[in-house]
């Protein structure tokens, strides 16, 4: 029973994939079908669709999954019906389409979850709106060129037939059978299923043996050191041998008088130590040959293990950004907005756990741009803009170690007044401070938790956490994150990754007593710059490099390092590493410069997670721990740009929290006693209304912190109240939240109209999101 349950499970992870397979080429096949002009290539896309959504059809009979049968099933009659030209390709039906697509993929995704039931329930809905579709549509067949297409057809497939035939015998002619089947006698497996947990398991202890190549390196070296040494003594023995030679007749002379002198036996021992240290000295160059040896066939085998072993968990971007077309086209919809999605130099790979770890990072800069950067087709008319909008993601590949990933859109950039009001509002900048600032170093507050430009808090935005997040996340890569916008020309976003995740050549350095690493990817060059070329500008310390202007720091400073020598040595030079994040470039003193090797990333353990200027260690040759530097962290240290903190204790919060007072106004009893009871127990005083026109009254006579109110309510609506609260002086700065059902985007213009700070739709109703919402603005 076991046994057979085993072989049910893997038989449904296999299945897993492979619909996960066919939902994808499907879901982009249709999304090229929608912007298709071409009817040759409509018809190779309708084809590819008609295939994959019969195969499914077929994996899914065999695993006892009906409600994926029945959906392929009716999309099959559609696809059938549109290649016969019975049905026009109308937006009716690629929506239609879409939608059983999205619930077979999150069918398959779910199977064996608690959700899996909840999905299933959606199949008989989808399956009467893909047969309403063909229903409909089944009458306007004139509506189609048909005879255009029949004609296209006839010329590229001079012997297909295209008479009617009945749903079945279409599917089967899909794929006509010129050639008997013959087994090959050369029969080979070029693929295989490995699950990735494997994989991962296999590449962890394959990079593991890099420090065993270091180690043999290192071995090697002391051998060679050693050798030397045995050099050094070799040439004090010949210079004092001659000596010896003489002492040695004189005191054969004396022993000859004195038979009691000891002198003989010192000679004699001098004289074997002489021949003991060769035959050290003969062994040690034997066994220093050998470890030599041993060094490059086993680099030789690490290095070849580690590039094969790469290879495999390498992927290509387009692999990650293949769901991203469909992405856009939702959110653009959701938005009522026109935008194009263009992709190039997909086809670079990189390390496929880095590639999991940013399709969010990447899939909110997404919705960024179409949220808060595209504009409306009716702003876009008035700026003379093309009424599509593009947001464009290009990879291109700097060098061995690192690919740059940029994503841009054409809408109105960032708002930079909105975005310094925000700033102040949180207090991370002085009004005298924050006018001292650059455009792009007023710019890089968006990555500050809590800094959004977003006129209201929705399910979707405005909470100032998303960029945050994307930073933190990118940073923990080893990479780096930098922002450009420009008023009504668009926002673009650099995103710099190391292409694999735990092994990077990183430059080894020495600051006094202690070695550091810095990642290669990010050092522009290693140089020596004499102390007289240092000049101070605007209080700060600069050199110039091939005419640019650079700041300077000493690296001992930054990392709190005490000098020993403060005035620094008499050699009128000193040794400059300048590193450089996307337009940042700051020149760091270093001590020396050791090496460049690479490294193998360790990480410092949950109770260091997080420490300013360093990312992680790595382990030497020779045993040694030394620390990673995280560049980013680094050159923001540097030009004095930290984060300040600003986060009052949590006994200080929860005073604040009991002092603030709520005003909830719904006119269902069980909302308005949910919320009441949430907010209670989060330590807030509250107050209830059974509608707008009451809770108007009573903000008349009482003094609140916040207003929570219902759209649809009697007397008067939450819309007309927050209309109302803007309009009086002394409540026009009043915070509110609009906790509603209604979720379309027209609603949430609206909420922004008449000057709401947060939306919440009760579908997302979340206790935690509220409490959030409630705690930024209160």
């Amino acid at each position: 029973m076991n046994s057979k349950d085993d072989f049910l499970k893997k038989l449904l992870l296999t299945f897993k994939l492979e619909a996960q397979e066919h939902t994808n080429v499907m879901s982009l096949s249709l999304i090229k079908l929608e912007k298709e002009s071409n009817i040759e290539s409509q018809v190779n896309l309708i084809e590819i669709i008609l295939r994959e959504a019969h195969s499914l059809k077929g994996a899914a009979r065999s695993v006892n999954m009906s409600e994926i049968e029945s959906i392929c099933q009716s999309l099959e009659s559609v696809f059938v019906a549109l290649k016969r030209q019975q049905l026009p390709l109308s937006e009716t039906l690629i929506n239609s389409s879409h939608k059983a697509i999205e619930i077979l993929d999150s069918i398959t995704s779910n199977i064996g979850d608690e959700s899996y039931s909840s999905k299933k329930s959606k199949v008989s809905s989808i399956v009467r709106q893909l047969e309403n579709v063909f229903k409909v549509s089944m009458p306007v067949v004139q509506v189609v060129k048909e005879a255009e297409i029949v004609e296209n057809i006839k010329n590229n497939n001079d012997n297909q037939n295209i008479e009617q035939k009945t749903d079945s015998e279409s599917i089967q002619n899909i794929e006509p059978i010129e050639k008997p089947f013959i087994i090959e006698k050369n029969y080979k497996i070029d693929t295989v299923r490995l699950s990735t947990r494997k994989l991962d398991a296999i590449l962890l202890k394959t990079e593991e043996l890099l420090s065993v190549k270091l180690i043999t390196e290192q071995r090697a070296i002391d051998l060679k050191e050693l050798e030397l040494q045995l050099n050094q003594w070799k040439k004090q023995w010949n210079i004092i041998q001659p000596e010896l030679q003489k002492n040695q007749q004189l005191t054969e002379n004396k022993s000859k008088l004195n038979k009691h002198s000891n002198n003989p036996r010192i000679l004699d021992f001098l004289e074997w130590s002489n021949n003991y240290v060769k035959s050290l000295e003969s062994k040690i160059t034997k066994i220093s040959k050998a470890a030599e040896t041993d060094r490059r066939l086993v680099g030789g085998m690490v290095d070849s293990l580690l590039s094969d072993m790469k290879k495999i968990v390498m992927l290509p971007i387009s692999s990650l950004l293949e769901i991203f077309p469909k992405i856009v086209r939702e959110l653009s919809h959701d938005q009522g907005k026109n935008v194009e999605l263009i992709v190039s130099q997909a086809d670079i790979e990189i390390d496929r756990r880095i590639l999991e770890e940013i399709k969010d990072p990447l899939i909110h800069l997404i919705r960024n741009s179409i949220d808060h950067g595209i504009e409306s087709s009716s702003e876009r008319e008035l700026k003379k803009k093309p009424s599509c909008a593009k947001v464009s993601i290009s990879i291109i590949q700097n060098n061995s170690s690192s690919v740059e990933l940029i994503i841009s859109d054409d809408g109105a950039g960032v708002d930079l007044k909105k975005l310094k009001q925000t700033v102040l509002k949180l207090g991370l900048s002085t009004q005298e401070d924050i006018e001292k600032l650059s455009d792009s170093e007023i710019l890089n507050f968006i990555f500050y938790s809590g800094v959004s430009t977003s006129p209201i808090i929705t399910d979707i935005s405005g909470r100032g956490l998303g960029l945050a997040i994307v930073s933190e996340k990118i940073e923990k890569l080893g990479g780096t994150i930098s922002v450009k916008s420009n008023k009504d020309i668009g926002t673009t976003f650099h995103l710099l990754l190391p292409i694999t995740l735990t092994t990077f050549h990183g430059l080894i350095i020495r600051l006094q007593e202690h070695l550091f690493v810095i990642p290669v990817m990010n050092v522009e060059r290693v140089t020596r710059i004499n102390k007289e070329n240092i000049k101070t500008i605007e209080n700060k310390e600069t050199i110039q490099l091939q005419r640019q202007v650079i700041s300077f720091v000493r690296l001992s400073d930054i990392l709190e390092l005490k000098r020993k020598d403060p005035e620094g040595s008499d050699s009128k030079f000193i040794l400059v590493v300048v590193l450089k994040i996307a337009e940042k470039c700051v020149a760091f003193e270093v001590d020396e410069v050791l090496s460049e090797q690479e490294v193998l990333v360790k990480s410092l353990g949950k109770q260091l997670k997080r420490i300013r200027n360093i990312i992680g260690a790595t382990i030497l040759g020779t045993g040694r721990v030394v620390p990673i530097i995280n560049t980013s962290d680094l050159i923001k240290s540097a030009i004095k740009f930290a984060a300040l903190s600003t986060k009052p204790s949590i006994a200080i919060q929860k005073e604040e929290v009991k002092r603030k007072s709520i005003l909830i106004a719904e006119d269902s009893i069980t909302a308005r006693t949910l919320v009441k009871n949430i907010l209670e127990s989060a330590g807030y005083k509250v107050q209830t209304a059974v509608d707008g026109l009451d809770a108007l009254t009573i903000l008349k006579t009482e003094a609140f912190d916040l207003v929570i109110s219902d759209i649809d309510m009697p007397r008067m609506s939450g819309l007309d109240l927050a209309s109302k609260i803007r309009a009086d002086k002394k409540l026009s700065n009043l915070p509110i939240i609009l906790v509603t059902a209604l979720e379309k985007r027209e609603d949430k213009e609206r909420g922004i109209d008449v000057g709401a700070n947060a939306y919440i739709v009760k579908s997302s109703f979340d206790q935690s999101n509220l409490l959030e919402v409630v705690q930024r603005l209160i």
